[in-house]
């Protein structure tokens, strides 16, 4: 697939200066393919494999999951929204990810993505039905596409606080109590993932699922050898979609960094930090507000130390917004909240994180010693 082209020079358009501070220059990455296979229209949901399926079942319930499904080997988890579930946990030797499945706009484009790429659809085993085909990624990274038969129907969600402002006051004669209850999950809202192989990847992601950029990342003095991450969405047209369904980052690491989770409200997303701590589960980092995205967001360890992340109110973005340019920063990641910690960084130096640096150091991918310096600096500015 070939990309839209930009031609050499200097300076684009202007930039719309919604969310970034710097639009592309030309000869920069456009963002989009230009005649991608199918469009995905959401990321359906995140399949892992656990040793304990009930353990894994105590802390969804602690984390706002209601379960779809459960039996000896699987277990699988919604939110409150109507459509598919969010993730499945398979029983396995070891905790790991499995990888992510996209959902079709329609079941055409299923057969469609298998033609193109010699593979067979297969019906799936999720609650309602339905038929994928699996691909890999570029990383090696096992992908979906799927299309569900029939949507899981919606189930009782939190409601909103009303608030009062200081020019409107929509609550008289009654006080703002929230209750110390898990945060409601409403919906799967995306997943990050770290590749080394970041502009190979990418561009599978966009050829392949037709999805768009809304923001790039690069390194302080190093632009000109590309962007080193990217929050990508899907690509609806002119209706508008979540900020990122995907992020990608070049790293030393394969795989799963984290997955977010909507929840309706700030108060949701405190209240429901509250009864975690209380249950002794750990922070990773938050309460805050990102910039890329603009969430609330507030992320958790699982007991297998998985990160997941509860947020509200983020951006959507509809087809016609080009990408973003920003540097790549530790300081950057957040408009407000507390100093962003080393373990949501990943940088707390382990034995096996010096096995994986060495090893990515040696084989042949887009992580040099420039661009790990680099990163490196990023991740403590």
């Amino acid at each position: 697939m070939s990309h839209i082209p930009i031609d050499k020079g200097g300076p684009l358009t202007p930039h719309q200066d919604l969310h970034s501070e710097q639009g592309p220059l030309r000869g920069e990455h456009p963002g989009r393919a230009r005649n991608p296979v199918i469009k995905v229209a959401d990321l359906a949901w995140l399949e892992f494999e656990k040793p304990d399926l009930d353990r894994a079942e105590v802390f969804a319930r602690d984390f706002g999951f209601a379960i779809a499904a459960r039996t000896e080997h699987e277990l699988w988890l919604r939110g409150t929204f109507a459509g598919s579930p969010c993730m499945v946990i398979r029983r396995g030797h070891a905790s790991r990810f499995l990888g992510p499945a996209f959902r079709a706009a329609e079941r055409t484009d299923v057969d469609r993505l298998a033609a193109a790429v010699g593979n067979t659809v297969r019906d799936i085993d999720v609650p309602g039905g339905g038929r994928s085909v699996a691909l890999f990624d570029p990383s090696g990274l096992p992908v979906r596409v799927v299309h569900c038969a029939e949507p899981l129907p919606a189930l009782p969600g939190q409601q909103p606080l009303v608030l009062n402002t200081g020019i409107e006051g929509r609550r008289t004669n009654t006080t703002q109590r929230p209750p110390r209850e898990p945060s409601r999950i409403q919906r799967l809202g995306h997943v990050v993932l770290e590749t080394r192989t970041f502009t190979h990847t990418l561009d599978w992601y966009l050829d392949t699922l037709g999805m768009i950029v809304s923001d790039f990342l690069f390194l302080d003095g190093q632009r000109r050898r590309g962007p080193t991450m990217a929050f990508i969405r899907c690509d609806q047209g002119s209706t508008p979609v979540d900020h990122h369904t995907l992020a990608l980052h070049l790293g030393p690491g394969t795989g799963y960094v984290h997955s977010a989770y909507q929840v309706t409200d700030l108060d949701a997303i405190a209240a429901g930090g509250e009864y975690l701590a209380e249950r002794g589960y750990r922070r990773s980092w938050g309460i805050g507000r990102h910039i890329q995205g603009s969430q609330l967001f507030d992320y958790w360890r699982d007991p297998d130390r998985f990160m997941l992340e509860h947020f509200a109110d983020g951006d959507l973005f509809s087809c016609d917004l080009e990408p973003g340019w920003a540097p790549m920063s530790a300081s950057g990641l957040a408009q407000w909240g507390p100093p962003v910690t080393r373990d949501f960084l990943g940088a707390s130096p382990s034995p096996s994180k010096l096995r994986e640096v060495m090893r990515a150091l040696r084989d042949d991918n887009e992580l040099d010693p420039a661009r790990l310096l680099g990163l490196m600096k990023a991740m403590s500015s």
